[in-house]
């Protein structure tokens, strides 16, 4: 007999859009239960339900979001199973069309008000010890009890339901809650092993029209392709939370966006989106030089890359361009003496040049850009320069002052990309020149791809819609742009800023820049926050490039107090590895002013980061010094080109350190034995001690809604405030006073 108990909790508070369900296993029981009696214990060898796979789909029409869940579970024990199967509503779900389907049966769920949810929610963690529930407190609650599972036997669940989408600006905004993927947690993962993770997918769904640019995620990468008529959008990455924002345009006007994230007594943050409109304007026809080194380091699978690299640059010329190539070792030679069209008998003869490069000799870095420099830039075209190289310079001009110093007197308009292959060169001047040049620095270790990283860039720079463009706010102040410079918006991209802004309130935002046509002026007012806990992930974002871009500065212009200040600040503030900041994890009894006395014992301490890495011992061979600052110069081009938490944390943390450190909002967490410990500066705090589970435990979550996410960690949590730290533990206070309540309230 199948016995099958379905009830639906809805919250009254905000929710994201929703998140994937788990499976609460039952205590193990003999079943039929006997008629006299209580139902009698399996013992040993009873069953084990896991998930296996969480597939989710949203559909988007009409601004109307319709999603499906599919979730598949095993029983992988030896015994019959039963189960509580436990998912996250969002508030605002069209809940007439939600059903769960049970092996093909269909049943519609009930609603209970918000205070029943809640007492439920507390009720599960408090006899499951499993913090890991807290984070969906704000969330409705769909509870269905499954019964029975035999050993092997798959249940799958499919959840239904719709919503409207919410506008962000000019764009629709996608969020998915998701919980937190913890393979030590016994009830996400429903008693899951670290080796039977479950297999997860999100996919969104919309058509391909004028109306709807290219999906953006500051969280996530993205890949996207045409299936039909529509736009499919796969997330990639892991994470507890997916934002994504899809452009709504007109056929005149761009679409333009805002998220922001306002700290009380602080500048707010804010990421700026622009999609350019339907009806774009005539593209700026280009000038593009490719300038290869073919010097002797370069033999082998280099040159051959290298070939392969000026084969993909041609292959992105339309025929409104102009193209030229260089190429060097000690005598520096092009394939014409000045530009030609991008014909395809000149495309032809260009490709057959490439084909007959060799490498040997010395590197002449100047003289190669002097070449590409040589003539004046064209009005009305966009002058665009992709350089590679691997080396040092060691023929004519070796001086990289000098050689920066000549090419920004000559360069004008033109846009400077650079490509560093391997850690022999000058880091340093490769990704000054780029700065410089208004264009990006690429650092290419020996394994990798020199032709995917030049195809990757100049297949990005095609048909350029706007160059010279600037972002103007009337009404808030904009500071510490990046990018701060004029930027050049090229077709199926999107502009993306961040910034910090004084003040709140209503604003004007105008992009103006030139375009084949002439200036153009776009602008919509748009409304900056005061004060938001909202979109933290902003902040993150904006720090990450800022520390890339004050990193860059320090290596061309020097230290200063000032800016080595806002580093370390930045670094430990976010938790971002910088050549100032180390995480340092400490055995057991240890403090950090034990490491300042230089009491503890250099043996008790593990150092990582980016500072363990970025200072080489005293006396380090030139071939380790020169490997570390390519090292770091690759460190912080991939800083300044984050744009969404993915690239972030591939920049900030390392693959050997994931599985010891969580992120949670703007705090990183390590784990120092079995106590997940916030790596923010907290010496000189008050501590409170709290019991995990304890009633001052869900107080303090009702008090600080930030420390959901925070206590879902584990039971065992250190974390600082402002004025406090809070740290729970099996000796911690079981209840708070009112007026302890509010003191740690007001001085988080």
């Amino acid at each position: 007999m199948r016995a099958l108990l379905v009830s639906l909790l809805v919250l009254a508070t905000p929710a994201l859009t929703d998140a994937q369900g788990s499976l609460l296993p039952r205590p193990c029981v003999i079943r039929p239960c006997p008629p006299d009696g209580p139902c009698q214990p399996c013992g040993r060898g009873g069953p084990s339900v896991v998930k296996q796979s969480s597939v989710i789909r949203a559909d988007l029409s009409d601004r109307v979001l319709r999603y499906e869940v599919t979730e598949t579970f095993v029983n992988r024990g030896s015994g019959v199973g039963e189960a509580d199967y436990l998912f996250p509503l969002p508030k605002g779900a069209a809940f007439q069309d939600l059903k769960l389907s049970i092996n093909g049966e269909m049943v519609a769920g009930e609603t209970l008000n918000a205070g029943e949810a809640r007492a439920i929610y507390e009720q599960i963690v408090r006899q499951q010890r499993d913090p890991a529930l807290v984070e969906w407190m704000g969330h409705g609650l769909l509870r269905a009890r499954i019964f029975p599972i035999a050993p092997g036997e798959q249940k799958k669940v499919v959840v239904r339901f719709q919503m409207v989408a919410e506008r962000e600006g000019d764009a629709l905004r996608v969020d998915y809650f998701q919980g937190k993927q913890n393979p030590n947690g016994p009830v996400l993962l429903a008693r899951n092993t670290r080796d039977e993770l479950p297999r997860g997918s999100f996919t969104l769904s919309y058509p391909v029209d004028a109306a709807y640019g290219n999906a953006y995620s500051p969280t996530h990468s993205l890949n996207t392709e045409r299936v039909g008529n529509r736009r499919e959008v796969r997330v990639s990455g892991s994470a507890s939370e997916i934002t994504l924002l899809i452009p709504v345009r007109r056929s005149s006007e761009p679409a333009i966006s805002v998220l922001s994230y306002a700290p009380r007594n602080e500048d707010g943050f804010a990421l700026i989106t622009l999609s350019p409109p339907v009806v774009a304007p005539r593209v700026t026809p280009r000038d593009v030089t490719l300038v290869l080194d073919v010097s002797g380091s370069m033999s082998g699978t280099k040159i051959q890359q290298a070939r392969a690299a000026g084969k993909q640059v041609l292959g992105t010329l339309n025929q409104s361009d102009r193209f030229k190539l260089i190429d060097f070792s000690t005598d520096v030679r092009s394939f014409k003496d000045e530009f030609v069209r991008a014909t395809s008998d000149n495309i032809r003869e260009a490709t057959r040049y490439l084909e007959s490069l060799d490498a040997s000799g010395s590197t002449n870095i100047s003289g190669a850009l002097d070449a590409a420099l040589a003539d004046q830039p064209t009005p009305g075209r966009l002058g665009v320069v992709l350089f590679v190289t691997d080396g040092e310079p060691t023929v004519g001009e070796r001086r990289p002052e000098a050689i920066a110093a000549r090419v920004t007197r000559r360069r004008q308009e033109r846009r400077l990309f650079t490509f560093g292959v391997g850690a022999d060169l000058n880091a340093a001047l490769v990704e000054r020149l780029a700065l410089e040049g208004r264009g990006t620095a690429h650092f290419v270790r020996p394994e990798e791809s020199v032709e995917r990283a030049v195809s990757i860039v100049a297949s990005r720079l095609t048909n350029p819609v706007v160059t010279n463009m600037r972002v103007h706010s009337d009404g808030v102040r904009l500071l510490k742009l990046h990018p701060s410079d004029e930027t050049d918006l090229f077709a199926g991209q999107d502009f993306v800023l961040l910034a910090r802004y004084s003040g709140g309130g209503s604003s004007l935002l105008r992009f103006e820049g030139q375009t084949a046509n002439g200036p153009i002026s776009w602008s919509q007012r748009v409304a900056f926050p005061s004060a938001t806990r909202e979109n933290s992930f902003v902040a993150r974002l904006w720090a990450t490039q800022r520390v890339g871009y004050l990193s860059a500065e320090k290596r061309q212009n020097g230290g200063s107090r000032e800016i080595d200040d806002e580093i370390r600040q930045l670094g430990e503030k976010y938790a971002i590895p910088t050549e100032f900041t180390s995480y340092l994890v400490l055995e057991p009894g240890m403090t950090r002013l034990q490491m300042k006395s230089a009491v503890a014992p250099l043996s008790n301490v593990v150092v990582t980061g980016a500072a363990a890495a970025s200072a080489p011992p005293p006396g380090a061979p030139r071939a380790t010094i020169e490997s570390q600052r390519f090292e770091d110069a690759r460190a912080s081009a991939k800083q300044r080109s984050a744009t969404n938490l993915a690239v972030a944390d591939e920049a900030d943390m390392s693959k050997d350190s994931r599985a010891t450190r969580r992120r949670v909002g703007l705090r990183t967490f390590n784990l120092q034995s079995d106590k997940w410990v916030d790596l923010r500066p907290a010496d000189s705090l008050k501590v409170v001690k709290i019991r995990a589970f304890s009633e001052a435990w869900f107080d303090l979550i009702t008090a600080i809604p930030e420390l959901k996410e925070v206590f879902a960690l584990g039971d065992k949590v250190v974390v600082a405030g402002r004025g406090w730290v809070i740290e729970t533990s099996a000796d911690g206070k079981e209840s708070l006073s009112d007026s302890e309540l509010k003191l740690i309230q007001s001085n988080w």
